[in-house]
Protein backbone atom coordinates (compact mmCIF):
# COMPACT_ATOMS: atom_id res chain seq x y z
CA UNK A 1 0.00 0.00 0.00
CA UNK A 2 1.97 3.10 -0.71
CA UNK A 3 1.63 6.44 1.54
CA UNK A 4 -1.09 8.38 0.51
CA UNK A 5 -3.47 5.20 0.64
CA UNK A 6 -2.48 4.79 4.14
CA UNK A 7 -2.59 8.44 5.11
CA UNK A 8 -6.43 8.42 3.81
CA UNK A 9 -6.98 5.13 5.78
CA UNK A 10 -5.86 6.95 9.18
CA UNK A 11 -7.74 9.99 7.97
CA UNK A 12 -10.49 7.85 7.80
CA UNK A 13 -10.32 6.04 11.00
CA UNK A 14 -10.02 8.88 12.73
CA UNK A 15 -12.91 10.81 10.88
CA UNK A 16 -15.30 7.52 12.32
CA UNK A 17 -14.35 8.44 15.94
CA UNK A 18 -16.28 10.74 18.23
CA UNK A 19 -13.58 11.28 20.47
CA UNK A 20 -9.49 11.22 20.67
CA UNK A 21 -8.53 11.23 24.39
CA UNK A 22 -5.03 12.99 25.21
CA UNK A 23 -3.82 10.11 27.48
CA UNK A 24 -2.71 10.95 30.74
CA UNK A 25 1.33 10.16 31.19
CA UNK A 26 0.79 6.83 33.14
CA UNK A 27 -2.30 5.33 31.01
CA UNK A 28 -2.59 1.99 30.75
CA UNK A 29 -2.80 -0.05 27.64
CA UNK A 30 -5.57 -2.78 26.50
CA UNK A 31 -4.03 -5.76 26.84
CA UNK A 32 -6.97 -8.25 25.71
CA UNK A 33 -10.18 -8.48 25.24
CA UNK A 34 -13.29 -10.00 27.74
CA UNK A 35 -16.16 -11.23 25.23
CA UNK A 36 -19.28 -12.91 26.15
CA UNK A 37 -21.06 -15.20 23.38
CA UNK A 38 -18.46 -13.57 20.87
CA UNK A 39 -19.40 -9.99 22.00
CA UNK A 40 -16.57 -7.45 23.20
CA UNK A 41 -18.05 -6.39 27.50
CA UNK A 42 -15.08 -5.47 28.63
CA UNK A 43 -11.19 -4.72 28.96
CA UNK A 44 -8.14 -6.15 30.54
CA UNK A 45 -5.51 -3.19 31.13
CA UNK A 46 -1.39 -3.53 31.20
CA UNK A 47 -1.62 -3.37 34.48
CA UNK A 48 -3.63 -6.62 34.97
CA UNK A 49 -6.82 -4.95 35.88
CA UNK A 50 -10.13 -5.82 33.54
CA UNK A 51 -12.87 -3.30 33.35
CA UNK A 52 -16.35 -3.47 31.79
CA UNK A 53 -16.90 -1.83 28.47
CA UNK A 54 -18.31 0.76 30.20
CA UNK A 55 -15.57 1.58 32.56
CA UNK A 56 -12.85 0.87 29.63
CA UNK A 57 -14.75 4.07 27.75
CA UNK A 58 -15.19 6.13 30.59
CA UNK A 59 -11.39 5.83 31.31
CA UNK A 60 -10.49 6.86 28.15
CA UNK A 61 -12.05 9.94 28.16
CA UNK A 62 -10.63 10.20 31.52
CA UNK A 63 -6.90 9.82 29.46
CA UNK A 64 -6.13 6.65 31.53
CA UNK A 65 -6.32 4.70 28.86
CA UNK A 66 -3.73 5.32 25.51
CA UNK A 67 -3.93 3.98 22.33
CA UNK A 68 -7.92 4.29 21.87
CA UNK A 69 -10.60 6.21 20.93
CA UNK A 70 -14.34 6.25 21.63
CA UNK A 71 -16.95 5.58 19.17
CA UNK A 72 -20.93 4.38 19.13
CA UNK A 73 -23.37 2.59 17.70
CA UNK A 74 -26.56 3.52 18.11
CA UNK A 75 -26.64 4.24 22.15
CA UNK A 76 -23.53 2.36 23.02
CA UNK A 77 -19.86 3.61 23.21
CA UNK A 78 -17.11 1.56 22.66
CA UNK A 79 -13.54 1.89 21.98
CA UNK A 80 -11.43 1.70 19.14
CA UNK A 81 -7.42 1.17 18.27
CA UNK A 82 -5.82 4.37 16.59
CA UNK A 83 -4.49 4.01 13.68
CA UNK A 84 -0.65 3.75 13.90
CA UNK A 85 0.66 1.50 10.76
CA UNK A 86 0.85 -1.32 13.25
CA UNK A 87 -2.03 -4.64 13.21
CA UNK A 88 -0.58 -5.82 15.95
CA UNK A 89 -1.94 -3.66 18.75
CA UNK A 90 -5.50 -3.23 17.45
CA UNK A 91 -8.35 -4.10 19.51
CA UNK A 92 -9.39 -6.98 17.17
CA UNK A 93 -6.12 -8.31 17.11
CA UNK A 94 -5.65 -8.75 20.56
CA UNK A 95 -6.44 -12.00 22.57
CA UNK A 96 -9.65 -13.02 24.43
CA UNK A 97 -9.33 -13.19 28.16
CA UNK A 98 -11.81 -14.34 31.05
CA UNK A 99 -13.40 -11.47 32.81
Amino acid sequence: MNTDKKELGAQLAYAALDEVPTPKADAKEIVGLVKTSGRITGYQLSDGETVSKEEGVAMAKAGEIQGVGVAHRKDSEYLKSLPDGSENNNLGNLPSVSG
